[in-house]
């Protein structure tokens, strides 16, 4: 459960930054950026792209978990859903609230869908799976988060003040709420077991 609604949060989230017209992600700038060229919707090109970067897991040998394949499905139907109902932005004040809300949604699901420990999304464990090659993690994430942003703005992606915002933002968010929100699996089993035996 927490999982689900980790990622529905994160989908959500990015929905509301996609309407603000503030910016968005680095990778939804791509997955924007070829809707704008090719068509189809910002949440069927997350699920491709998702689709093709878990190709790209087999050589780096990381394995998928059930949480791998819900964030590829959950997370693109939700910025499609949030899309089709939130409004645009009125003013710019409403604009900035539904960015920064949207951040900070995305912040708590990370939190929450990570904390769960059912496979990481296909984004991270891309960038885990290069990283376990020898290379910095910090490094091997900055590069290809310009890569996409870049090949998207390309394509005609938003890359704007949200974009800047989500980088300054994220890192410290999760920091945050991913040591409040991560389950220990041991305790939670101990606790059912108790609750059962009660």
């Amino acid at each position: 459960m927490q999982l689900a609604i980790g990622l529905a949060m994160f989908g959500f989230g990015i929905g509301l930054m996609l309407e603000s017209g503030l910016g968005v992600p680095p990778w939804d700038v791509l997955h924007q950026g070829l809707s704008v060229r090719f068509g189809l919707t910002v949440g069927i090109w997350s699920i491709i792209v998702s689709g093709f970067v878990l190709l790209l897991w087999i050589p780096l040998g990381e394995r998928i978990g059930v949480g791998t394949v819900a964030n590829v499905i959950i997370i693109g139907v939700m910025i499609d859903a949030a899309s089709a109902t939130i409004p645009e932005p009125e003013t710019t004040i409403i604009a900035w609230v539904m960015l920064l809300g949207g951040v900070v949604l995305i912040g708590v699901a990370s939190g929450l869908y990570i904390g769960a420990h059912l496979g990481p999304g296909p984004r991270d464990g891309l960038m885990t799976g290069i990283a376990n090659r020898g290379h910095s993690i910090r490094v091997t994430r900055t590069v290809i988060e310009i890569v996409v942003l870049t090949v998207g703005w390309i394509l005609g992606g938003t890359f704007g003040w949200g974009t800047v915002v989500f980088a300054l933002l994220i890192g410290p968010l999760v920091h945050y709420f991913l040591p409040r929100l991560t389950l220990d699996p041991l305790t939670d089993l101990d606790a059912v077991d108790d609750h059962t035996a009660n």
